[in-house]
Order: structure tokens, then C-alpha cells, then sequence
């Protein structure tokens, strides 16, 4: 059996399938690891949602701000955006089964016996491996709960939370840690984040979140997206950026997690 992950895919099926079959993906005898945004801003969200689902317990897949986005436009409780390429999902007859398996979906997947994790944007340097999988297993229950409709709202319609000192309340709580897991790049020491930034470079006090050497993460291996800015390269062997900027023009990559080999397809 082999495991392969892919980055942020967006939609772009038609390339997530030549991947695929570029590395010669079975599913059965091999595994699918997906890293979050699974759709939107891509040509045909509806497709890659339909065959991941479809690949049933061989496809293993974390939520993205993408995706979150999506449940919250479906729960009627955030507005589409102008670059949002939605519509067709959201008008397919399979769209309740769809968004239904998409909110059931994880926001940390560990491999104990890999010894590697996976994660859409990142876990802050505050946090063990232990109280990263704890509180995204709370952020699960709520989303996956009967009142999610209503945790969705206060995530999309509250005030921006960048730090634990400003996370008051559970929901608060919560609210952080769905930003951290899902679209955190830059942060300090303290974890206090800076989400402006999406190039490369960091400014003032600020450091890419895997990069501080006094963070419980600092030595683990760690699977994450969302980053296209990185190209696929972290500068740090045992963390595997594999946003490959393929909704804007570049690449798709899979990560083979038998040798951490990657490999590509053009997305043009």
C-alpha cells in the first residue's frame, strides 16, 4: 500500500486525475491524503468532491478555509464571493450528501505509526502534537454537531481573533483554532498571527509557524497546504508545503509517503 497526498486541489479535478494516474494511484491497495481546500476558485468543484467522496475510506481529507468557506455559503449564513466557482455544487441534486461528507471531514489527520501529520494551514508553536489533535477534535464536534449553522455564523460574521489573549470565551476558543488550522502562515513565538501576509517573506517579529526551535512541532513531520507563496519548498526537510499553486497557473504535487518523493502535473 502506498499513501500519496496532494495540496490544496481547488476544484482543479481534471489535473488532481492526470496526477493521479501519473503516479499510478489504486485505490484499495493505495491511499489518498488530501490537504485541505478541496474546492473553489478551480473549474469544477462539484467533480473532485464527487470522486473523493467516492473513494469512501481510501481518501483521508482535512478541512481548508476553502472548504469552510463552502459549508458556511451552503448554510445560507456567509454570501458567495465574486471568484467563488460554487455555483454548480451548490445546485447539484447530490449537494446535500456532498456538503454533508465535507462536514464531516477532520481538521488534523495523525498517522501515529507514520509519525506524520497533516494539516490545511499549520499548527501554532504553542501547541503540542496532543493539544493540537484536542482541540481540533472540539472544533469537529461543533461542526459536525446540530448547531453548526450557528458556530458558522459567529466564525464568518465576528471579529478577526489573532492570539490566545483575545480568545475569551469557548467560542472564541474555537474560532482560533479553526484560524490557526486552517489559514495561519506567519505567527511569533507566542503564536500571535499575522494573517495579512501571504507572500514568503516575513516582517517585524513575525516567522513562518514551523520555524521557531523551541516549539513542541518543531521536529515533527508535518504535511500542510494553503501556502502556494512557499512553491512547495518550507527550507525545512521534515515539513512538506504541498500547495503548488495549481488553481493559479502552476502545479499539482503529490507526496509519496513511502519515500517523500514528489511528484507533479501541470495545471494549465
Amino acid at each position: 500500500m502506498t499513501v500519496y497526498a496532494v495540496g490544496d486541489i481547488q476544484g482543479c479535478y481534471e489535473p488532481l486525475r492526470r496526477l493521479l494516474d501519473k503516479v499510478q494511484f489504486k485505490p484499495g491497495p493505495d491511499q489518498l491524503w488530501v490537504a485541505g481546500d478541496m474546492v473553489n476558485r478551480g473549474p469544477d468543484s462539484l467533480a473532485t468532491l464527487r470522486y473523493l467522496k467516492s473513494l469512501g475510506s481510501d481518501c483521508t481529507a482535512v478541512l481548508g478555509n476553502h472548504d469552510l468557506h463552502l459549508l458556511a455559503v451552503a448554510a445560507q449564513v456567509r454570501r458567495p464571493k465574486k471568484k467563488d466557482t460554487l455555483a454548480p455544487l451548490l445546485s447539484a441534486p447530490d449537494r446535500d450528501s456532498l456538503i454533508d461528507w465535507l462536514r464531516h471531514r477532520p481538521l488534523i489527520h495523525r498517522d501515529k505509526q507514520r509519525k506524520v501529520t497533516m494539516v490545511h494551514a499549520g499548527i501554532p508553536p504553542i501547541w503540542t502534537l496532543k493539544q493540537a489533535c484536542l482541540y481540533a477534535g472540539k472544533l469537529e464536534e461543533v461542526l459536525q454537531g446540530e448547531n453548526y449553522r450557528e458556530f458558522l455564523q459567529f466564525l464568518f460574521k465576528s471579529d478577526a481573533i489573532s492570539s490566545m489573549e483575545e480568545a475569551y470565551t469557548r467560542r472564541a476558543k474555537l474560532k482560533l483554532t479553526a484560524t490557526y488550522l486552517t489559514q495561519m502562515r506567519f505567527c511569533d513565538r507566542y503564536g500571535r498571527l499575522d494573517l495579512d501576509n501571504k507572500t514568503a517573506s516575513a516582517r517585524k517579529t513575525f516567522a513562518p509557524w514551523y520555524s521557531f526551535p523551541d516549539s513542541p512541532i518543531y521536529k515533527k513531520r508535518i504535511i500542510f497546504g494553503h501556502w502556494a507563496a512557499l512553491e512547495g519548498n518550507s527550507q525545512r526537510k521534515k515539513m512538506h508545503a504541498l500547495d503548488t499553486g495549481c488553481v493559479w497557473g502552476r502545479c499539482l504535487t503529490a507526496l509519496n509517503l513511502d519515500d517523500y518523493s514528489t511528484t507533479s502535473v501541470d495545471c494549465c
